[in-house]
């Protein structure tokens, strides 16, 4: 599977620490916690600081290498994390509806195609409990670049993709981290309610 493969080496957004970012969100007091749950969660580092920090969490990714990884590393690290390997657009054969105070996705919307997105919103929308928080890291429309993924959104973009089923609160500049030269990418910040 290629998401499998590119877990076979250190893919750009495998930073061995959390993104600054969600690390902010914790600090500021947006992110409490609660249940939470992390789409995406490649090696489990934004999950085993949710962990850290108080949050009962479970972590989903495609890629069966990655899970692995994750798995060892909260063991390492003393942190208590539910890891599944697993599809976020079948996520109601996973987890339980109404179950998650807080959905954090780092880098993972802007891979998703554009016929998956509503599917995408809905499987979001139905693990968050009532009032529960959504947020998410993507490339913005501002990060210069010719590659195909990921795909870089606008502000606009994500209002009309999330508004359906969520409150928007803000979406907002913000730095995306990677490997790469240079490191810091632009992004943008979504924080989200279920409506």
């Amino acid at each position: 599977m290629f998401w499998d493969d590119v877990y076979k080496g250190t893919p750009p957004w495998d930073l061995n620490h959390p993104q600054p970012v969600f690390q902010a969100l914790i600090q500021n007091g947006e992110i409490k916690p609660g249940r939470a749950l992390d789409i995406g969660c490649g090696r489990g580092e934004n999950a085993i600081m949710l962990a850290i920090n108080g949050c009962d969490v479970t972590g989903i990714d495609l890629a069966e290498e990655a899970v692995s990884d994750a798995k060892v590393k909260a063991i390492e690290r003393h942190a208590e994390v539910s890891f599944a390997i697993g599809n976020v657009l079948q996520m109601d054969r996973l987890l339980e509806e109404n179950k998650f105070d807080i959905v954090i996705d780092s880098g993972l919307f802007h891979v998703i195609r554009d016929e998956d997105r509503p599917i995408f919103t809905q499987q979001i929308h139905r693990v968050l409990k009532d009032g529960g928080k959504y947020f998410m890291l993507c490339f913005s429309d501002k990060e210069p670049g010719e590659y195909e993924l990921p795909r870089r959104a606008s502000k606009a973009e994500i209002e009309s993709i999330f508004s359906p089923l969520f409150d928007i609160i803000y979406i907002k500049d913000a730095v995306f981290d990677t490997l790469l030269n240079p490191r810091s990418r632009k992004g943008y910040l979504l924080s989200a309610v279920k409506s």
